[in-house]
């Protein structure tokens, strides 16, 4: 019998993750689901049965579950998390908590695969996800040397006051969520500014690549910027490679790999679209061209759904991740 519990089942990821379950059948035979006390008591329709959801509690995460989708944020992952794993569950977590601890797996599925030393497995951040994905690619036939992101993140990154700020913003309401407008303009500022001048996002997006491809000497820099638009990151990447490549080459790898979807046909105006990502599963790359100012070096564009494979869809392929490693059906 297969216990699974959604924590953050009410928030933005966490009914993304319950749509995700649905979606790829996951079998279950019972699933439980909560949240914190305020909203506690919540009905939610799944499946065509009715779930009142429960508060988490140190009582109900000692109960056994097998499985475990964490979307709570980071302070509630660290203190309820290792309870869940104590009682035999393995937690899969969403925030940014565990994601360099030693010992716990930082994963995409179509990259790396968990090990287990730990029961939690961290997913990684939204804009790290969709990019690692091309740039395994990369690495797989090319080698990597150095990567330079700038990220384009759109506001339900930032959850249900990061999109209110851009709806009601037109109307001239002050942001909640940001320290600035974001309707109608761009911020360079995402998270806290660290000492060095970079942001804690940067940091992520700079430190997760090098745990997920297992490359700790990577070269890695970002530029995270919050831009107004609903959903779906785009992400630019300036990517040197250790062996030679061509524009055709790297299009033509891209084309045939089935992690990526190809859209590079400038003379149509075809690229990727934050737009054409939004409510779907894959990672869109595309404007691949030749840095002529630096060595073998080439430009990607990128766009992915940040609800999707940036948070609930990586999760969930996580999860058939684990069980398919378990021999569990």
């Amino acid at each position: 019998m297969t216990r699974l519990a959604v924590a953050g089942a009410t928030g933005l990821v966490g009914r993304n993750m319950l749509q995700t379950l649905d979606r790829k059948n996951i079998p279950y035979d019972e699933l439980v689901l909560f949240s914190s006390a305020r909203s506690a008591g919540t009905e939610i329709e799944f499946q065509g049965k009715t779930y009142t959801v429960q508060e988490l509690t140190d009582e109900a995460a000692s109960e056994h579950f097998d499985y475990v989708l964490m979307s709570a944020g980071g302070s509630t992952s660290a203190h309820f998390s290792p309870i869940f794993e104590q009682a035999g569950a393995i937690v899969i977590d969403n925030s940014s908590q565990w994601r360099m601890t030693d010992g716990i797996d930082l994963i995409v599925p179509e990259v790396n695969e968990p090990v287990l030393d730990r029961q939690i497995i961290a997913n990684p951040n939204c804009s790290t996800i969709q990019s690692v994905v091309p740039l395994k690619v990369l690495q797989e036939a090319y080698g990597l040397q150095r990567v330079a992101y700038t990220t384009y993140q759109a506001v339900s990154g930032s959850g249900v006051k990061g999109k209110e700020d851009l709806a009601e913003g037109a109307n001239g309401r002050e942001p909640q969520a940001y320290p600035h407008p974001i309707y109608n303009n761009v911020l360079p500022h995402i998270d806290i500014f660290l000492e060095d001048g970079y942001t804690k996002e940067e940091q992520k997006m700079i430190d997760e690549t090098r745990k997920i491809l297992h490359d700790d000497h990577l070269k890695v820099t970002a530029t995270c910027v919050r831009v107004p638009v609903q959903d779906s990151h785009s992400v630019h990447m300036s990517v040197t490679l250790n062996n030679e490549a061509t524009v055709e080459s790297i299009q033509s790898l891209f084309e045939k790999d089935n992690r990526v979807v190809l859209i590079d046909n400038p003379e149509k105006n075809e690229y990727p679209l934050a737009i054409h990502s939004t409510g779907k599963d894959e990672i869109f790359v595309g404007r691949i061209r030749r840095d002529e100012s630096l060595d073998n070096t080439f430009h990607v564009w990128c766009t992915s759904d940040n609800l999707l494979k940036g948070a609930a869809l990586n999760a969930v392929q996580i999860l058939e991740q684990v069980k398919s490693l378990k021999g569990v059906k």
